[in-house]
């Protein structure tokens, strides 16, 4: 009896399922994917996200590599030579493509090396409020308490405040306005929306199974935050983030148009279109080429930022 027993198993192993064909390996099962995977999975598949990709890819190229696109150098100026030169449509990616300035300067290369000052200081911007959006979120969300009154009433300060026309009166009080005084002032007020995002999202993650698990088994607040909350909160953060990239682009130009933003000799859309507001009438090109950049950057990155939020929100699937 104890023979029969221990050789069940043999029996057992030498004829597979019926389900599966003989001399085959049994299918294994499906690893569930996570909701990045999923979220990746549908972006592929989307033209929105595809086409705004391309854009943004080669909008950061020209900003990190301008010289691969123009040869020319945007602060070259010959006046009697180029002044308010019509574009030459004709001559693709070459210097006088899109004409001369009211200084006699490439208004082609001036767009291309435009990009890095335009794009920087949105990018860092976005960064800066970012961090510090998710910082006060988080610790609003979780904690609750006086600390999430305190840190939503000064949140709600902030917030109360016309972002433009706060840069301006923070801008109007330094005499030098250098790019990263432009950044700082753009982060000291943009940290707001984040930070609504980051709290209502902590909010909703840290009533979860899995951190009230954590929290039982002593794991420390730190830990609970960093491992369990933030990645599971960062989605909606992520999605804003994407999204407001392209508005602190716009807020650069605004800035620099109305004189209050970088200035000469710093190389900008907003500085081109502040410059080219004087030549509207007699060489319009000189306004609406850098204006059109500045319009298509920030569609570029709205359009991803749809994307992103498309594919995250289970909602919308």
């Amino acid at each position: 009896m104890p023979e029969a027993v221990k050789s069940t198993p043999e029996v057992i192993k030498d004829h597979p399922s019926p389900d599966v064909p003989a001399g085959l390996p049994a299918a294994k099962p499906e690893k569930p994917r996570s909701l990045w995977t999923d979220a990746w999975h549908d972006l592929r598949r989307n033209p929105l996200f595809i086409v705004s990709a391309v854009l943004i890819v080669v909008l950061l190229v020209m900003a990190i590599a301008p010289g691969l696109f123009t040869g020319a150098d945007p602060r070259h100026a010959d006046l009697a030579k180029h002044y308010l030169q019509h574009p030459k449509w004709g001559n693709v990616f070459s210097e006088d493509w899109f004409g001369y300035d009211i200084q006699g300067r490439s208004i082609y290369a001036r767009v291309i090396y435009g990009a890095r000052a335009s794009i920087s200081v949105a990018v860092v911007v976005t960064v800066l409020v970012t961090v510090l959006g998710t910082i006060v979120g988080m610790l609003a969300g979780y904690f609750g308490g006086w600390i999430d009154t305190l840190l939503s009433r000064v949140t709600d300060i902030f917030f109360g405040v016309p972002f433009i026309l706060g840069a301006m009166v923070v801008l109007t009080s330094f005499t030098e306005r250098s790019l990263w005084v432009v950044i700082l002032a753009l982060a000291f007020l943009g940290w707001t929306q984040i930070a609504r995002v980051a709290r209502g999202s902590v909010i909703t993650v840290k009533q979860a199974d899995y951190v009230m698990a954590a929290r039982a088994l002593g794991a420390s607040t730190t830990r609970i935050l960093l491992r369990h909350i933030l990645p599971n909160a960062i989605a909606p953060v992520i999605v804003v983030a994407t999204i407001a990239l392209g508005g602190y682009i716009s807020a650069e130009a605004t800035l620099s148009f109305l004189g209050i933003g970088l200035a000469e000799p710093t190389v900008s859309w907003g500085v081109d279109i502040s410059s080219g507001q004087e030549q509207l009438r007699n060489a319009p090109y000189v306004l609406v080429i850098p204006s059109v950049m500045v319009s298509i950057t920030v569609l570029a990155f709205i359009m991803l930022g749809d994307a992103v939020r498309n594919a995250l929100d289970p909602k919308l699937r």
